[in-house]
C-alpha cells in the first residue's frame, strides 16, 4: 500500500486551520474557548515582554506656556469622598471605650470575584452593600461601574473581559447614585480605626495590594479589594471576606501583614452605612471625620515611613506622599515626590515579584502631578508606559490622561483618539465623554 506522501499532509494544514477556524466561530464553543485563548495571548505577551522590565524615567520638562485647559474638579476621580455631605462637627473626637478583645461580625454574605474577569470591585462592594440589607448582586455592580464594550456579538461577562480594574471613585458613585446607603472614605487609616469601626458594627473595606498567582501564572504584585469583618486581639488578626481566594471566606490575616499589603493604597479606607446612622459613623471616625485632616495624616505617614522603610515599601512611601499632596493640591510637591517613587522603582530588582507594575493601573495620582505641574511630556511617557505593561491598552483612565496631555500639546488628533477608546473600553466613563462632548479638535 502507498504511504500518503508528505506534500499531502503539508496541503492539509491549511484546511485543518480554516476548519478549526470555522468550528471556533460557533457560539457555543467560542464561549467556552475565547477566554482561555485570550489567557494564552497573555501568557504569550508577557513571557515575550516581561512587563517588569518596562520602567517610567521622568523627564522633568515642564510646558507651563500651554494652558492648562481643565480644572480639577472636571478630572476623572470626584473630589467628594463620600455620599452623603460630611456633618459640621467641633474637632470631633473618636471614642474613648475600651474596645473588646475580639469582634466578628455576624450577617456577612460572602461573594467571591470567580467566573468573572476583575470582578474584585463588585463583589466586595455586593459584600458590604449586602451586609445592610440590599437585594442586589456583584451582576448589578458591575453593569454601572465595569459595564465593559458595547459589542452584541460578545456575552456580558466577555464584554468586561478588558476592563482591569473598578476605582473608589467608582464604587462611591454606585452607592451615591443606585442605593439608598452612605459611603465615606478616606486615606491614612490605621489598624485600631478599623477595629473602633467593627467593633461598634460597622464593616470596613480596605483596598490593599499582594503578591500572588495571577491568571498568566505568574506570581507579581496586585491591586485588590478586601472586606474586613472581624478582630482577634489574642491573635492580632483580622478576619477578612477574601473575593479572589478559594476559600475566600472568614480568612484570618495577622496585622503586620495587612498593613504591608494596605501601604500599597494609602491606607484608603471606606465604610458603607444606613443614612439613620450618619452621626454614629462620623463620631466613630473622629478626626477622619475631616478629609483634610486625612490628607494630611497620610501626608505624615508616608514621610514617617518614607525614613523607616527602603525597596518597594520605600517606593510605596513615596508614592503615597505624592498622593497625598495630589489631594491637598500641592501638585509640584507631588510631582518632586512621584519622581523619587519612580527613582527607587527603577533600582528594585529587575524581577515582577518586586516590581508592582500594575500600580498605575489602579492609581492615576502622578498623572495628576505631572499634568497640573505642565509636565505633558511625563504625562504621555508614563501613560505609554503603564499601557505597554498589559498584553491589550485596556485602562480608560490611562487613555484619559493621555488625551489630556496630547490636547494641551496641541495633538488633538491623537487626544481625541484616546478621549473615543477611553468610553469605547467603558461607555460610563463619563470623563471621557465630557471632553469629547465640550471640546473641540479641529
Amino acid at each position: 500500500m502507498k504511504k500518503p506522501s508528505k506534500a499531502r499532509f503539508l496541503l492539509l494544514i491549511p484546511l485543518l486551520i480554516i476548519l478549526a477556524a470555522l468550528i471556533y466561530q460557533i457560539p457555543f464553543v467560542k464561549d467556552r474557548l475565547s477566554w482561555r485563548i485570550d489567557e494564552l495571548k497573555t501568557r504569550l505577551t508577557y513571557a515575550l515582554n516581561p512587563p517588569d522590565q518596562a520602567v517610567f524615567v521622568p523627564g522633568g520638562e515642564t510646558s507651563l506656556a500651554t494652558p492648562v485647559v481643565v480644572t480639577v474638579q472636571e478630572t476623572p476621580e470626584p473630589t467628594p469622598e463620600s455620599s452623603a455631605a460630611v456633618p459640621t462637627t467641633e474637632s470631633p473626637n473618636q471614642t474613648a471605650a475600651p474596645l473588646p478583645e475580639m469582634t466578628i461580625l455576624d450577617g456577612v454574605v460572602y461573594v467571591d470575584q470567580h467566573e468573572r474577569w476583575n470582578y474584585c470591585g463588585p463583589a466586595n462592594l455586593a459584600m458590604a452593600l449586602n451586609f445592610w440589607g440590599w437585594p442586589g448582586d456583584r451582576d448589578d455592580i458591575a453593569r454601572v461601574v465595569k459595564p465593559g464594550i458595547d459589542d452584541p456579538k460578545l456575552d456580558f461577562i466577555q464584554q468586561g473581559r478588558l476592563d482591569k480594574n473598578v476605582m473608589p471613585s467608582e464604587m462611591i458613585g454606585f452607592v451615591a447614585n443606585y442605593t439608598d446607603f452612605y459611603v465615606v472614605a478616606r486615606y491614612g487609616g490605621n489598624l485600631d480605626l478599623i477595629k473602633t469601626m467593627i467593633a461598634n458594627g460597622f464593616p470596613v473595606l480596605v483596598e490593599k495590594g499582594y503578591y500572588e498567582e495571577d491568571y498568566t501564572g505568574k506570581v507579581a504584585w496586585m491591586g485588590h479589594y478586601l472586606f474586613t469583618t472581624g478582630y482577634d486581639e489574642s491573635t492580632e488578626e483580622f478576619v477578612v471576606q477574601d473575593a479572589y481566594l478559594k476559600p475566600g471566606n472568614n480568612l484570618r490575616v495577622d496585622y503586620d501583614t495587612y498593613i504591608e499589603g494596605w501601604r500599597g493604597f494609602n491606607y484608603l479606607f471606606m465604610v458603607i452605612y444606613p443614612p439613620d446612622r450618619q452621626d454614629e459613623v462620623f463620631s466613630l471616625l473622629g478626626p477622619w471625620g475631616d478629609p483634610e485632616w486625612a490628607y494630611q495624616n497620610a501626608l505624615e505617614i508616608a514621610e514617617s515611613e518614607i525614613q523607616a522603610l527602603t525597596g518597594v515599601d520605600q517606593f510605596f512611601a513615596y508614592f503615597n506622599k505624592g498622593a497625598s499632596l495630589v489631594k491637598m493640591k500641592q501638585y509640584m510637591d507631588a510631582a518632586e515626590a512621584f519622581d523619587e517613587a519612580y527613582r527607587i522603582y527603577g533600582q528594585l530588582v529587575n524581577d515582577d515579584t518586586t516590581r508592582p507594575y500594575r500600580i498605575t493601573w489602579y492609581q492615576t495620582w502622578p498623572y495628576w502631578a505631572y499634568y497640573y505641574s505642565g509636565r505633558y511630556q511625563d504625562v504621555i511617557d508614563l501613560a505609554n508606559t503603564t499601557l505597554e505593561t498589559i498584553a491589550e491598552p485596556t485602562l480608560e483612565e490611562t487613555l484619559y490622561w493621555r488625551g489630556m496631555a496630547h490636547y494641551a500639546l496641541g495633538n488633538k488628533t491623537q487626544s481625541r483618539a484616546d478621549f473615543y477608546e477611553s468610553v469605547r473600553l467603558n461607555p460610563n466613563f463619563q470623563a471621557g465623554w465630557d471632553r469629547i462632548n465640550s471640546w473641540s479638535f479641529e
